[in-house]
């Protein structure tokens, strides 16, 4: 059917000048592994943490007795049951830099958890003044072992793995005669790269930290603060969920295309956010990784969860068959049933709804995080998990969030409506006449 869709010239463009282009950084191998980094190996750590934000701070402004009695609970002992909060999300760029490195020694065939280790190492060097260590508050370098030492850790995570890489190439390394023991043999294969990651490290920070007295962490985050502003405003937001529909329009994985390059802008809103409510103060991001995978992706990426219930509704038995298909992958947010199979991708009636409503989505969602109309959220949640209880749970255990999610929902309901029906008539009538010449 999708190939009997005419293609217009826009659609023809961008198939042909902009998708191979785009589908090159889809299979970039250090934006795939800072994905990986961040799903892998940083995720668990923050639903850990996550955890112990919500228990230590009960939902404002819900008047229940059941709140009133947990949040008085938990009021003398709240600096107790954050510490696994601040230990856990206080470390995420560490886990960053590990899986970064650990990603492209998998994919480089190194031995990746020695990779991983050298690349932690290093970046915790960074994150400390060169000065006397025993002066220096842990507490004030957890801030720079997080979120806000993200940028850093991506870029130590694959400078390590490249210097592996280099030095197993040039055999360059310590090799251990036959009969060593394995783990023995890992060792000292690592202690050459280990050793001039460790020392580089240390040289630059201390760099650093003489000629502008603050860590590497620090002077790149500064460097990086108009992006990460710019990455927090309306027109990103909007950019990137068009530019995500754009690329799914074409068969291309858009979210992963496009949280290659922004996750770490995500991240370090998100985590501002974290920090700032553990502190009771007002929370800062509002394009965050929530933003986009509880929020704006409603049964995948598109919005689709409506469309799913269409199809289940519809006279076409293609429809039908699709909605049915499609149903159970939806409730988890996993759409690529109604994407491929409807089609959406190259069809020129329901590509439309699907970048127009998650455009309005976003612009909604913005306007309600913006407002406070809705609480910003504060916690990553796996793209998995069911609607309503994704917003209710991103935000910290607020109604607000997953009413937001049913007012998307109902909006891309309504415009999708009628192209479904559009493409329903189509459908309907190659049906019938598929039935009259059989």
């Amino acid at each position: 059917m999708s190939e009997r869709i005419s293609k217009n010239w826009f659609m023809k463009w961008m198939e042909n000048s902009l998708m191979p282009v785009l589908a090159r950084i889809a299979q970039n191998v250090y934006l795939q592994s800072i994905r990986d980094a961040f799903s892998s190996f940083a995720l668990p750590v923050i639903l850990t943490g996550a955890i112990f934000l919500i228990i230590a701070n009960p939902p404002e402004g819900v008047n229940l007795w059941l709140i009133r009695a947990w949040a008085n609970a938990v009021k003398p002992i709240s600096a107790q049951i954050i510490l696994p909060f601040h230990l856990t999300f206080g470390i995420m760029a560490m886990m960053v830099a590990f899986g970064t490195a650990y990603s492209l020694a998998a994919r480089w065939d190194l031995d990746e958890t020695m990779t991983g280790i050298i690349s932690m190492l290093a970046f915790f060097i960074t994150s400390f003044p060169a000065t006397d260590v025993t002066k220096v508050t842990f507490g004030d370098a957890l801030n720079y072992l997080g979120g806000q030492g993200l940028f850093v850790a991506i870029i130590i995570g694959i400078i390590t793995a490249k210097v592996v890489k280099f030095f197993n190439e040039k055999g360059l390394v310590i090799k251990m005669p036959e009969g060593v023991p394995p783990y023995v043999v890992r060792s000292f294969l690592a202690l050459v790269p280990m050793f001039v990651m460790i020392v580089s490290a240390w040289i630059v920070e201390w760099i650093v930290w003489s000629k502008f007295h603050i860590t590497l962490p620090q002077l790149v985050l500064n460097l990086f603060k108009p992006l990460v502003a710019a990455s927090n405003s309306y027109p990103a937001a909007l950019a990137e969920i068009v530019l995500m529909m754009l690329l799914w329009s074409l068969g291309i994985h858009g979210m992963n295309v496009v949280s290659s390059i922004a996750y770490p802008f995500w991240m370090t809103q998100l985590a501002a956010n974290a920090e700032a409510a553990a502190k009771g103060l007002p929370l800062p991001g509002i394009v965050t990784e929530p933003f986009f995978h509880m929020f704006s992706h409603l049964g995948g990426s598109g919005v689709t969860w409506p469309l799913v219930i269409m199809f289940l509704l519809s006279a076409s038995a293609q429809l039908r068959t699709i909605g049915k298909a499609a149903l159970i992958p939806a409730v988890f947010n996993i759409n690529e049933p109604v994407i491929f199979g409807a089609p959406i991708v190259l069809n020129p009636i329901l590509i439309i709804p699907f970048i127009v409503a998650p455009a309005v989505v976003v612009t909604i969602n913005y306007i309600a995080f913006a407002t406070n109309i809705v609480p910003r959220p504060i916690i990553q949640l796996p793209f998995t998990v069911p609607v309503f209880f994704g917003g209710f749970l991103s935000t910290g255990g607020h109604w607000q969030g997953a009413v937001l999610q049913l007012v998307n929902l109902l909006v891309a309901a309504v415009i999708y409506y009628p192209f479904f029906k559009m493409y329903e008539a189509q459908l309907l009538k190659d049906e019938k006449s598929a039935a009259q010449h059989e």
